[in-house]
């Protein structure tokens, strides 16, 4: 039950009364800033949508997922946008849905999910609706064809910045999950089947000092390399087409510390002039790398049979990068061998037999899962539609000036407009 402070205003205890809605709690803040009247539940062509609608309606924006958090919502509604938000029960919206939602009236944006095949059918019919931008919530976008989006004249937004430290705990816990069989165990307990202490039961692997080996050392990459060295003071071996100077004077570093301070034996890091150095090498692997035709299927059974028999393969970059089939041979013929799985090959779905392997650790998707994180790439994806809508440039700030400075001071600029550079300049004149 919410108390009322000493001189709070009533309005912010019955906002901050029920966090479990925050669609509600949206539109307090939004209604107490004179932004929006109540939303309305609507119905667009047989479709549901929440209808959030400003005091100065200019824009028409479709959301095709509602989103964490609330500040997402108030950068639209203050930029004048009338923000419909589908309410449809699939998980994964079909074009048919999406075109019927965009063609119902005149739409100037969509904020969509990277679950959304975005191509020439669905920017061919947003560019008919009148509209400018389309913002994808998600850093990566492989599943828009931004050649067709140049073709229509829409820019396409994306959210990068915001997802590097979460994503590489995400990887962190699938590495330690798997090394030590915490799912394997916690489904036994569950069962009922503990009947007391064994000597061998559900023993793991220890994962200090032993060798980590990083596939792509971008951003995320390099953030789970330092958790695993400064953490578990294990050595890195790295392959990526670029050498990382930053982490590898970091590593450089903290081995000098280690050795003043602590009299430990220094951490090391090393630049393999390929993959298969680093999957011999190696007692985890984890992959970081982006999804290109080069990467599909980079981890395939000729490299599988590669690395140690005991080895931990983690991949929460994409799934495609991993040739799932191959995998789960590999984890039904080695059962010492195990593998931590945030992303799948034709995501939703596994491979047949994956569900079946004890010695792999699955989860749905989840390594940008943080509320800070999903919340953060909400506002991200939504200042980059008002931005375009307002004709605004793109910006050379920091992401986290969008996510976390006071509302008041959130840049008036596009966060990342992937195809900047391509679009007219007559229908975009702020991207010179």
């Amino acid at each position: 039950m919410a108390v009322r402070r000493l001189g709070q205003p009533v309005w912010d205890v019955l906002c901050r009364s029920n966090a479990s809605v925050p669609t509600r709690i949206s539109m307090c803040f939004a209604q107490q800033r004179g932004m929006a009247s109540s939303p309305k539940q609507q119905d667009v062509n047989g479709i549901p949508v929440e209808v959030h609608t400003p005091s100065d309606r200019r824009f028409r924006v479709v959301v095709t997922k509602n989103l964490p958090g609330d500040r997402w919502l108030q950068v639209l509604l203050k930029a004048g946008c009338q923000v419909e938000i589908c309410k449809h029960s699939d998980t994964i919206l079909s074009q048919d849905i999406i075109k019927t939602l965009i063609s119902a009236d005149k739409t100037h944006a969509v904020l969509g999910q990277l679950t959304e095949q975005w191509d020439g059918t669905l920017f061919e019919a947003l560019a008919k609706a009148g509209g400018s931008v389309y913002s994808n919530y998600a850093v990566g976008y492989n599943n828009v064809k931004v050649e067709d989006a140049n073709k229509h004249g829409i820019a396409v937004g994306n959210t990068p910045g915001v997802l590097t430290e979460t994503t590489a705990e995400l990887a962190l816990s699938l590495t330690f999950a798997a090394a030590r069989r915490i799912v394997e165990a916690d489904s036994f307990m569950r069962a009922g089947k503990y009947e007391g202490w064994l000597p061998n039961l559900f023993v793991g692997n220890l994962l200090q000092r032993k060798t980590v080996g990083i596939v792509g050392a971008g951003r995320i990459g390099t953030a789970y390399a330092r958790m695993m060295m400064e953490g578990h003071k294990c050595n890195l071996v790295y392959y990526d087409p670029y050498p990382n100077k930053f982490l590898e004077n970091y590593v450089a570093e903290y081995a000098k510390l280690l050795e003043r301070h602590g009299k430990e034996a220094p951490v090391s890091i090393r630049k393999l002039d390929t993959v298969e150095e680093v999957l011999k090498e190696s007692d985890v692997v984890s992959l970081h790398c982006a999804l290109t035709d080069e990467t599909k299927h980079l981890i395939n059974t000729e490299r599988l049979n590669m690395m140690k028999k005991d080895a931990v393969l983690v991949n929460a970059s994409r799934g495609p990068v991993v040739d799932e089939v191959a995998l789960v041979k590999h984890l039904q013929e080695n059962p010492n061998f195990r593998a931590g799985l945030d992303v799948f090959e034709d995501e939703p779905k596994m491979k047949p037999g994956l569900a079946d392997c004890e010695n792999a650790v699955i989860v749905p998707h989840i390594a940008s899962a943080s509320l800070w994180t999903r919340a953060g790439m909400a506002t991200l994806a939504a200042c980059n539609v008002a931005a375009v809508l307002k004709q605004q440039p793109a910006t050379t700030k920091s992401m986290l000036a969008f996510v976390d400075d006071p509302f008041d001071k959130i840049p008036g600029e596009a966060p990342s407009i992937v195809n900047a550079k391509d679009l007219p300049k007559d229908k975009f004149p702020q991207f010179k």
